[in-house]
């Protein structure tokens, strides 16, 4: 073996050795398995920034009708704050996540052990949400509960051309092209076969909705299709979107403490709750996961991200919306699994991320991360340390194989961005 090649395996083991350092043994959360790696290649590399875009905490529903009058049998719950605001049980949750995510940074040398952050050394920014604002500031209290960061966001939804960038008018995009793109998502037969193949989901649904199957409230007898929009994404139509907006309402019920005869009017269990987030995953298959959508979609924050890792401070934090870790999931086919989650659901509070590494001879790498809670952590508020850790996966990055270099990673995304239009930058 030639030194160049000893060089790059001594690199390729310390990196998995600094990354498999960040899991915590035994704990639930998944384990990366990484080759094992000797005690000095571990010291040639160290974390050098943490770059993760993060989903806002627990929220009641965005609107007063989760559902159409006559779909559910019974009244919904009310909640302590205005429709798709912070709850204050959320507030907790983030800033037990802020604690975890402090002591696991200084751990690793990312940030001082003690003090308050220079403007240099954090960077956090929201969306136009005020819910993504609060999370931020929940965030903060947990990891500098005695300090004041700033917090950047935009002045109104008009100017958040990076969290909302189609919304914004920011991009451009051909809604005939963009349909055409998501319909080919569908399967063999369309999405009558995929209202077909989830016919049990919808008999859950029923279930907890108190409606007799073949009703005028089973949804599952809606028309499903694409459906288009002009100067926009497509989306996944009903019954679909509006399953998938009730699966939400539930989780949410259930991560906000309440009562269980509260959550699905009694009807769900914990489980059957995440079996029907499978709605919600769906729905961003279909919304987020289309190459030409994702692209048009993740482009201004996948950019400001990548500009982040090269050259931004030890940790920034962007603070958003499911849509965008979706976007971000889609864009660079990036898949995880929270426990007890479906497969690239993005739970309250999880932050989709990257880590920076620099090695001695001043190489750079890129690895991928998903951080977050599970349900029973953000119900019962509970505090996070080494032996209830956070859940934390390491995600591979398809088009750049491991160690996967900070130059591929910024060729792979270069490759796939999509240019604003002019004067939204």
């Amino acid at each position: 073996m030639n030194r160049k090649m000893l060089s790059r395996g001594l690199l390729a083991a310390s990196l998995a050795a600094a990354l498999a350092a960040c899991a915590n043994p035994g704990a639930s959360a998944p384990q990366v398995q990484e080759p094992a790696a000797a005690p000095a290649a571990q010291e040639t590399l160290r974390l050098e920034r943490v770059v993760m875009l993060m989903r806002h905490g627990v929220r009641p529903p965005t609107k007063a009708k989760v559902a159409p009058d006559g779909v559910a049998d019974r009244p919904w719950p009310a909640w302590p704050v205005d429709y798709g605001e912070l709850t204050p049980h959320g507030f907790e949750a983030v800033k037990r996540l802020g604690q975890w995510d402090i002591v696991q940074w200084r751990r690793r040398g990312l940030l001082p052990a003690s003090g308050c952050p220079s403007p240099d050394e954090v960077e956090i920014a929201a969306s136009s949400k005020s819910r993504t604002q609060d999370t931020a500031r929940a965030l903060v209290a947990g990891m500098w509960p005695e300090c004041t960061v700033d917090i950047a966001f935009p002045a109104s939804p008009e100017a958040d051309v990076e969290f909302h960038p189609i919304d914004a008018g920011a991009m451009p995009i051909d809604a005939d092209a963009a349909y055409r793109a998501v319909q080919a998502m569908a399967p063999p037969g369309g999405m009558e076969a995929e209202l077909a193949a989830r016919a049990p989901l919808f008999a859950l649904l029923n279930q907890a909705l108190g409606c007799e199957p073949g009703a005028a409230c089973d949804i599952s007898k809606m028309t499903p299709g694409i459906v288009r929009n002009d100067d926009d994404r497509p989306d996944v139509g009903d019954p679909f979107g509006l399953a998938s907006t009730i699966s939400q309402t539930f989780l949410l019920e259930y991560l906000e403490g309440k009562p269980m005869e509260d959550v699905a009017w009694g009807r769900l269990s914990r489980e059957q709750i995440a079996q029907l987030l499978e709605f919600h995953s769906i729905k961003f298959h279909y919304e987020g996961r289309a190459p030409y959508v994702a692209a048009r979609a993740a482009s201004p924050l996948a950019t400001r991200m990548l500009t982040a890792m090269e050259q931004g401070p030890p940790l920034t934090v962007l603070v958003g919306h499911d849509t965008n870790i979706a976007d971000l999931g889609g864009f660079l086919d990036l898949h995880w699994t929270v426990p007890g989650y479906p497969r690239d659901d993005p739970p309250p509070g999880g932050a989709l991320g990257f880590e920076v590494l620099a090695g001695a001879a001043g190489g750079q790498f890129v690895r991928a991360f998903y951080r977050s809670q599970t349900m029973p952590q953000v119900r019962e508020l509970q505090a996070l340390d080494a032996a209830n850790p956070a859940a934390l996966e390491y995600l591979p990055i398809p088009g750049c194989p491991e160690p996967c270099a900070l130059q591929d990673f910024d060729a792979l995304v270069r490759g796939r961005l999509i240019a604003p239009l002019p004067g939204t930058h």
